[in-house]
């Protein structure tokens, strides 16, 4: 689960009080009923919506007179496997990047293979439960997390397909992780309670709560007659996990060079994020693509602009004219809250020739069900520039901008 839009005062409320996170377990469906007859393009309308408190308005603009891609094969594509549904659980920073890694496997011209989502889920949960021990309990505990550690954790305890391991008992078809995150926390704030820090006993008591609602992952794997662990599995890929980068566009340290991306699912507090400006950060997705790269983007999908019915994720003017999106400006949405890290997705295509270019967006959340394409958003570009926060990818897609970097020690 990424972290949800906060309240403000003013302007953004009228934009954002009303609008909901895409990544987080029991959002809002939108009915598409309207409030308003035809309104005008880029007009602030309001639609019904049902949630588990029942019905409810929702500010959100009108699409139908946006100039836009409708199918699949208007956009160079890059192969991908197909959607699939994380359902109700906040995984989406997992299902992003294990996405880019099947995409990968098949740049690199292996066999293609569905990993496994949960099977690094589950790891995930371990060391955040460790951190929160090392660290007295001063550790954040959501459901949320970024690509960059979902990397770490297959570093560190490997990958196997999903054949190996769904994370799904009892016959269930879908991923359901409600009650798994209120017993996780439930437990750990138990151990705060009594300062019991005793990290051995700690994780085995959460490795019974994550085996009581996952089932426990394989410490060995059958791959073509032979015995592998996870670890070994993963050498079999060809995959180099250092080879993949983060980057972000933020005036709050210096560019070209590396720090902390300041979100509560940066829960380790990981500050090895590369520094670029706008521009660039903006202009590495569609020359990342044309490179065959696929590219992660960390979102905001709580956006008026945002519409799963239509498959779209634009910004629309009542919120800043097109022109006018420029570094401060998304500067001062995420400073004050009005643009949160809630989704991760993965960019597999490009549309260009028009007027705009449109980006191909392979998303797990439920919202990209509701509309023609199952599965899928089309952001266009000032999307990307004013509410995409961050993008991992293959470091020789950004090359360029990595050489502008001061060496490692």
């Amino acid at each position: 689960m990424k972290r949800i839009a906060t309240i403000l005062p003013g302007f953004f409320a009228l934009l954002f009080t009303l609008a909901f996170s895409a990544c987080a377990p029991g959002d809002k469906t939108a009915t598409g009923s309207k409030d308003a007859a035809a309104p005008a393009s880029d007009e602030a309308i309001y639609v019904t919506e049902k949630g588990s408190g029942g019905e409810y308005r929702r500010l959100t603009m009108d699409v139908s007179k946006v100039t836009r891609p409708h199918e699949l094969d208007e956009f160079a594509t890059l192969p991908h496997l197909p959607p699939i549904q994380q359902h109700k659980t906040g995984m989406c920073w997992c299902f992003g990047t294990v996405s880019l890694l099947e995409s990968e496997i098949k740049r690199l011209g292996r066999p293609e293979v569905k990993l496994s989502e949960e099977f690094t889920v589950y790891w995930e949960y371990i060391e955040k439960a460790r951190r929160f021990i090392r660290e007295k309990g001063d550790s954040y505990l959501a459901e949320g997390s970024e690509p960059g550690s979902a990397i770490a954790r297959m570093k560190q305890y490997g990958v196997v397909r999903l054949s190996d391991y769904m994370g799904l008992l009892d016959g269930r078809t879908e991923h359901d992780h409600t009650a798994l995150i209120d017993e996780f926390r439930a437990y750990l704030a138990e151990i705060k309670g009594k300062n019991a820090w005793d990290e051995d006993k700690a994780v085995a008591g959460v490795r019974a709560v994550l085996d009581k609602h996952l089932g426990r992952p394989p410490d060995r794997i059958d791959v073509a007659g032979s015995s592998l662990t996870p670890v070994e599995f993963l050498g079999t890929l060809g995959l180099n996990l250092d080879d993949y980068v983060c980057l972000l566009s933020f005036q709050s340290f210096p560019f070209y060079t590396k720090g902390e991306y300041k979100v509560p699912d940066n829960w380790w507090h990981d500050s090895s994020y590369y520094n670029v400006p706008l521009g660039e950060f903006a202009a590495a997705v569609p020359a990342a693509l044309k490179k065959g790269f696929t590219v992660v983007f960390a979102a905001d999908n709580g956006e008026p602009g945002n519409r799963g019915d239509a498959n779209i994720g634009v910004v629309p003017s009542f919120d800043i004219p097109r022109a006018a999106i420029d570094q401060s400006s998304r500067e001062l949405r995420f400073v004050e809250g009005a643009t949160t890290d809630d989704h991760d997705v993965h960019c597999v295509g490009i549309k260009e020739g028009g007027p705009d270019t449109w980006f191909l967006i392979k998303d797990s959340w439920k919202t990209a069900y509701l509309g023609p394409v199952k599965g899928y958003f089309f952001y266009r570009d000032d999307y990307l520039k004013l509410k995409v926060l961050m993008i991992m990818t293959h470091k020789d897609a950004v090359a360029d901008l990595l050489a502008r970097f001061p060496p490692a020690n």
